[in-house]
């Protein structure tokens, strides 16, 4: 896998998938951003972040997930600046020996991004 994480203005790029030996599952979540925002109309949405603070703790979060959840390999990358209504916002990759343990540790990456890492939306409606 590439770098476990990028915060960039560049699009999301489809990937390969290489396996390490005694991996046997990789789960990848792809978010885009909805046409939608609380009923309303939106062209995209805006992504900011304090980058300093949101790759440190982007860093910590891969180390914590590490020492809590074991073995496995994982990549984020997060769209910053303008990204267009249907354009995908978020990348995450994680690759396990089982299945199961990867698409717990997915979910677990999302949620821990969404709650904890300075990466900031605001919806740009629709004209």
């Amino acid at each position: 896998m590439p770098p476990v994480f990028i915060l960039s203005e560049e699009p999301i790029q489809p990937t390969t998938t290489v396996f390490e030996p005694g991996e046997g599952a990789e789960v990848q979540f792809l978010g885009t951003v909805r046409d939608q925002e609380d009923g309303k109309p939106i062209s995209g949405i805006e992504y900011t972040a304090y980058r300093p603070m949101a790759e440190k703790m982007l860093q910590e979060l891969i180390e914590r997930g590490e020492h809590e959840h074991g073995p496995h390999r994982v990549f984020i990358q997060h769209r910053l600046g303008f990204v267009a209504a249907e354009q995908p916002s978020i990348l995450i990759k994680v690759r396990t020996k089982h299945s199961a343990e990867a698409f717990d540790l997915c979910r677990w990456y999302l949620k821990e991004i969404k709650s904890r890492v300075p990466i900031w939306k605001r919806p740009v409606f629709a004209e």
